[in-house]
């Protein structure tokens, strides 16, 4: 499939557990990151981080209040601290794989998403997504197009 250009980037290093969001080769935001605990890999059910070349493919929650707890891609609730074991807060960027190896990412519901465990932002924490601060996912979303190019090393 041909997607439309973007002269957006977000390049994610699992091993600086970081994130560099940039327009016209010019850094527009860099951000710490939490990769998946599992570590970088392809399967469906290995709870790891996908590498390669991707897209946004989908933007969700634009609008919603920060902390809004997603299931199924649907808003549910303000999340209010309850445990979790993977919470899903704020926005969601769905990724769609570019790449023979990552082709099912978008069928993982690979996302980069808002997260309840702020504090393990910097080391791998994840069940696959690339999580982030709530303040940083509000960022991200609002400056990332549709179908801005992402790439995971």
């Amino acid at each position: 499939m041909t997607w439309p250009a973007s002269n957006h980037q977000i390049q994610v290093s699992i091993s600086d557990q970081s994130a560099t969001l940039s327009k016209n080769d010019q850094t527009l935001l860099k951000i710490p990151v939490s990769t998946a605990k599992n570590g970088p890999g392809f399967s469906e059910g290995s709870f790891c981080t996908p590498t390669g070349n991707f897209i946004i493919r989908e933007k969700i929650g634009e609008g919603a209040p920060t902390f809004t707890s997603f299931k199924g891609r649907l808003p549910k609730n303000i999340w209010t601290g309850q445990p979790s074991n993977d919470a899903i807060l704020t926005r969601i960027l769905w990724l769609e794989g570019l790449d023979p190896e990552n082709e099912n990412t978008f069928l993982r519901y690979i996302y980069f998403h808002g997260t309840h465990a702020e504090d393990l932002i910097g080391q791998p924490a994840s069940h696959g997504c690339i999580r982030l601060k709530n303040d940083h996912m509000l960022e991200l979303f609002n400056l990332s197009p549709l179908f801005t190019r992402v790439t995971i090393l």
